[in-house]
This record gives structure tokens, sequence and C-alpha cells, in this order.
């Protein structure tokens, strides 16, 4: 049987369409492939989910739907910013659009050594690029991190004859600009009561109670203290910070977000 490509078969989605409708984008969502993360000593692997689109002018019938597939099974060097923009442009050139947008989400683990006994254990954060190029060539990046964290309340800490309470909270930053990701997650651990560990001893233990309570925060004071860094960093152009307190003695949670500009 003759392959395929020597058969002659038509290629539809490269017809006219006649009703005039240009689509802002169309392509592929939710496709889960293999990647890896450069990182500070090496690169980490990771399983990611992908949405990969492009604009379609009006005369298009349709887009090659297998080439975004093709664009991923290519790619093989670990993605830094700068790779996942040649990502993008890659796709414009193979889809032949002038437009597109990749977003990329995954996990992304890092070692983290306990405060007291140093033991080591990974920690898994989630994050998302979005990359897109505009009609008249710009680029723009949108970073978004969820850190978890601790907070201590310091209402509960002011009223109480001792203790107060405390929950694991969710940062989440989204940021215009060239910042990398371990940078993000370290400014909203610092933001934080105290930072979240994957493996802890007793020692360690002690240490994170006892420097959430020296530093209790609302969850207004979380997005505010992100605001404060990243206002400071002028590769950021625009954010978008939240914060979620998984309340402790109330069924539901403490909410904050704030964007600039």
């Amino acid at each position: 049987m003759n392959a395929p490509q020597r058969i002659g078969l038509p290629d539809i989605q490269a017809s006219v369409d006649a009703r005039g409708i240009a689509i802002d984008e169309v392509g592929i969502k939710n496709v889960r492939y293999p990647v890896a993360i450069k990182a500070r000593g090496g690169s980490l692997p990771t399983i990611a989910t992908f949405t990969m689109t492009v604009a379609l002018p009006a005369i298009a019938k349709g887009t090659h739907m297998s080439r975004f597939v093709e664009l991923l099974e290519g790619r093989r060097e670990p993605l830094d910013a700068a790779g996942f923009r040649a990502l993008v442009v890659s796709m414009l050139e193979r889809l032949e659009a002038r437009s597109g947008t990749i977003e990329m989400r995954f996990p992304h683990f890092r070692r983290k050594a306990a405060p007291v006994s140093g033991v080591e254990s990974l920690l898994d954060y989630e994050v998302a690029w979005r990359g897109t190029i505009a009609p008249d060539g710009s680029w723009s990046l949108r970073t978004r991190v969820l850190v978890p964290a601790t907070s201590l309340c310091p209402c509960s800490k002011e009223i109480s004859a001792y203790g107060a309470h405390n929950q694991r909270s969710h940062i989440t930053i989204e940021a215009a600009g060239e910042m990398e990701i371990d940078e993000l997650i370290a400014i909203a651990e610092s933001s934080a009561s105290c930072e979240v560990y994957g493996l802890l001893k007793r020692a360690d233990e002690k240490f994170v109670t006892e420097m959430a309570y020296d530093n209790p925060k609302f969850v207004e004071d979380l997005v505010r203290d992100v605001a404060v860094a990243l206002d400071r960093d002028p590769r950021v152009s625009a954010y978008t910070v939240e914060a979620e307190n998984f309340e402790s003695i109330h069924n539901h949670s403490a909410f904050a977000r704030l964007s600039r500009p």
C-alpha cells in the first residue's frame, strides 16, 4: 500500500473559507508532554500540560493541528525563558501564523534543606509560563507560581493568653517580565510567616513553629509584602498577587488579591 504522502491526499485545512471571519485562537489544549526545565546546577525533568494556539486569518479554512505536536516532538533541549520564547517563534513559523500563544503548566520541584537539621527533601510548586507573540511581533511573557507557605494570625496572637492559630497558605504570583521561577518562589516564601518543607525533624518543627509565631501575617500582609518586593524589581512590568489562607478555625478561607498596574 502506498504511503499517504504519495497518494496526493487533499489538504482541506489549506483551502479557502468563504465566510470571511478570522479566529483569534485555534490549536490544541491540555496536551501533556515530558519536558526538562533549566535550573541552577542542571535541568529538572517534569510533565507539562500545553495549550498551543495561533490566530487564523479569515481566508483560511483551518490550521494544521498535527504540527503543534510535531513541534513538541522536535524539542529536546531543557527550557528556560529564552528557550520558551524560541518555542513560540518556531510555532508561528511552522503554522505560518502572525501571532500565537503557548501556555505551559507544570509541577516544579526544588530541593530544600530543613532549617536546623539540614535534612534535604523535595517540595513541589505549581508553575505556568504563558508566552504570546502579538500581530505586531511584540513578545510578552507571564510567569505564574503557586507557593505553599505558613501564616499565623496576628489578631489571634494578640488576644490569646497563649498560642495563636496558624494555617497553610497558598501565595500565587503572576508576573510579566523575565524573572526566574526560583526568584518568584523566594519572594513568596520570604513574605510568609514561615516557609514549608517536605521533611522536618523535631528541632526543625520547633524552629518553624516559633518562626511563624514571631512573624505573624494577615492575608493582607502576604500580598502587600510580595507587592513591595515586586515593585522594587525593574524587570517586572505588571503583576497579580493572590493569597489564600486555609483557615484552621473556620470552614472557609481568607483571601486577598492585588494587581499592578
